[in-house]
């Protein structure tokens, strides 16, 4: 892991089955940052996803999971960019690898607009039992459970 401390960090995503690959992520933008903006995607946004929790029950889950802390803010993101392509404090956005292209794509706009490219820290998967990455995709279809543990078909 890497020992930079950073400001304010940047988090995204649906965060919809909140499961431990969304823990790993949020835990390791807590660990690298003293202010963390966790995005949340939209109903409309994240509608594009399929069958998902409401937005205000996904940010909900997540102020409540991270109650014990102060050093964050919970925000609706109707875009893949968020705040970070407007504010010129954050100094690093944690992605997985899926998302990663998004963060890049956020650094050339904060280069278009003058402003200091942040710092991309990439956090791997988290695997489920079977060796693939646990998704809140596999978790919705019955594939898996939150810690990627599979479900025995026998028991649908």
């Amino acid at each position: 892991m890497m020992n930079k401390r950073y400001k304010k960090v940047a988090v995204g995503g649906t965060f919809d089955k909140f499961h431990d690959g969304h823990k790993k992520l949020l835990s390791t933008a807590f660990e690298l940052g003293n202010q963390i903006e966790i995005g949340v995607t939209s109903d409309a946004f994240g509608g594009l996803k399929g069958d998902i929790d409401s937005c205000k029950k996904r940010m909900d889950n997540l102020k409540l999971f991270f109650g014990d802390r102060s050093n964050f803010n919970v925000v609706p993101l109707d875009d893949p960019f968020g705040t970070t392509i407007f504010d010129e404090d954050f100094d690093a956005i944690v992605v997985s690898k899926e998302t990663e292209p998004t963060a890049e794509k956020i650094n050339e706009i904060r280069l278009s607009k003058g402003m200091k490219p942040i710092d991309i820290v990439v956090v791997s998967f988290v695997l489920a039992e079977d060796g693939n990455p646990i998704s809140s995709t596999r978790i919705r279809r019955g594939e898996i459970n939150k810690n990627g543990l599979l479900i025995n078909n026998t028991e649908k």
